[in-house]
Parts: structure tokens; C-alpha cells; sequence
């Protein structure tokens, strides 16, 4: 017997109904992964001096920014499924959101928040970050109780059945929550080094660590899936991730190699965050 044996099925997208009330677990872990993601990022806030209502200020923008940009991209590359029925578009209970749409929204929202309370984007960004990673290792879960995104057929001791098609098929929402996890907990480690190491941690360090380290994982579990957004013959998020991966790089190579601090940073220090 194979060690690492077992099968998944899900049991289904609904936790319970009570009259016209329906609770699904993809809303329920969502909801669950910013009530953690904001908790984490107040404490992270805390430790780094700054004042955590500024977080609770910022998730309120981060979550208007983020679903629904999610939604929209996933819309806008899978419009054929919608254009016959527009009324679904808003259903997004029933799936298909896509997180570099999250990350899109939640960036320009991010942006806008940190140029009118005058705080440092990239701080902030160091900040949300691990708790961006942790939700959606969290957020994942909710494929499997959709029984989507999902990979090709396989006959490896772990697998995943969908009755829908009567398939054992790659777990891929595991891969990528388990990935996740290793993301998340390389995160901490570079945030808890840092505070020992101030002046050798440089702002954009955490966040440029989690493009670089989400999108490997992420182009390799999106080889393995079916129900890829494409472009043309191109898999968006692969190709999505590559550019994130490049941005990483020289994010790096900005800090480190050349020495130089991102340009909010100079403009708006540490003390600027813990105002009150």
C-alpha cells in the first residue's frame, strides 16, 4: 500500500439551507480567509510598530477592490458561458473567480488608499502579503466543495473523484493550497528574520518574495488543469505569472543589487504609518 493513498470527493458546494437562506462553503471559506487575513495583518502591524487601524482601514478597500475585479476578469475570458445568460455573471457563489483579478483590484485599491492617507504603499504591501498567501492556501478549499478547477485524469495513489464526469483527476486545488503553505511560511520567515535585521530586510522584499514564489508553483499547477482562462492558444495565469515572476526579479535586483529603496519608501517613512 502506497504510504501517501487516499482519494477526495466532494460533498457538495452547500453547508446548509434553511428556508430561502443557502450557506456555501466557497462564500464561507472566503469570508473566513479575510477575517484571518485582516487579524494577521494587524498583528504583523503591531510588531512592526504600526498603528493596525490602518489595516482595518485598508481591508475595507482591499475587499471592494479585490472581488470583484476577481469576478470580472474571470467573466471577461470565459464571456462565451455568460453572454446567454448575464444574470449569472453576478452568481458568484456558484465559482469562478480568478486571483490575479483579486490581486489586480486589490492593488489599484491599495494604491489609491496609500496615496490619499499618505503611507507607503510597499509597506503596506509587506504587510498584506502573507496574509494574500494564507487565504487563498484557505480559499482553495472552496474548489473542492465546487468540484472545479480541477486537473487531467491521473492514476497516482492521491486523486480526486468527480462524479460529474466519472474521473479520478490531480487534486490540483490541494497542490496549490499545499504550495501555499510553504509561500506563507517562507513569508513569516522573512518577516520574523527581519525584525532582528532592519537594516539588511529592505521594504519590498516580502512582497516581491511572494510573486516570485506563488507564480513557480502557480505555472506548474496550472499545467496541470482543465479549465484554464486562455488567451489565444496561452494560459492567462501562466502567462500572468511570468510577468509577476519578471517584477519579482527586478524588484530584487532594485534593492539589492543596485541598492535603492522603492520610491514611496524615501517620501514616507515608518513614522508616517504609526501616526495617529
Amino acid at each position: 500500500m502506497f504510504p501517501l493513498a487516499f482519494t477526495f470527493q466532494s460533498p457538495g458546494p452547500v453547508i446548509f439551507e434553511i428556508g430561502p437562506v443557502t450557506v456555501r462553503w466557497y462564500g464561507l471559506l472566503i469570508a473566513s480567509a479575510v477575517v484571518i487575513g485582516v487579524f494577521l495583518s494587524e498583528y504583523l502591524a503591531k510588531k512592526r510598530e504600526v498603528k493596525p487601524y490602518i489595516i482595518s482601514d485598508l481591508a475595507v478597500w482591499l475587499v471592494i477592490g479585490a472581488i470583484p475585479c476577481a469576478r470580472l476578469y474571470y467573466v471577461i475570458f470565459e464571456w462565451q458561458q455568460y453572454a446567454d445568460r448575464p444574470q449569472d455573471i453576478f452568481a458568484i457563489w456558484q465559482g469562478g473567480i480568478a486571483i490575479h483579478g483579486a490581486i489586480i483590484g486589490g492593488t489599484v485599491a491599495a494604491l489609491i488608499f496609500a496615496k490619499l492617507n499618505k503611507v507607503s504603499f510597499w509597506q503596506l504591501a509587506d504587510l498584506v502579503a502573507p496574509s494574500l498567501i494564507l487565504g487563498q492556501a484557505i480559499g482553495r478549499w472552496g474548489n473542492f466543495f465546487n468540484s472545479e478547477a480541477f486537473g487531467g485524469p491521473t492514476d497516482l495513489p492521491w486523486k480526486l473523484y468527480i462524479p460529474q464526469i466519472d474521473q479520478y483527476v490531480h487534486p490540483t486545488f490541494l497542490y496549490e493550497s499545499i504550495w501555499n503553505v510553504m509561500v506563507f511560511a517562507l513569508l513569516m520567515f522573512l518577516f520574523f528574520w527581519g525584525l532582528n535585521n532592519k537594516d539588511r530586510l529592505k521594504t519590498g522584499t516580502i512582497v516581491f518574495a511572494y510573486a516570485i514564489a506563488y507564480s513557480c508553483g502557480r505555472i506548474w499547477i496550472e499545467g496541470l488543469r482543465t479549465d484554464s482562462l486562455y488567451l489565444g492558444p496561452l494560459r492567462v495565469a501562466q502567462a500572468v505569472s511570468l510577468i509577476e515572476i519578471a517584477i519579482g526579479i527586478i524588484g530584487l535586483i532594485w534593492l539589492y543589487k543596485l541598492n535603492k529603496p522603492l520610491p514611496d519608501v524615501v517620501s514616507t517613512t515608518k513614522k508616517k504609518l504609526s501616526e495617529n
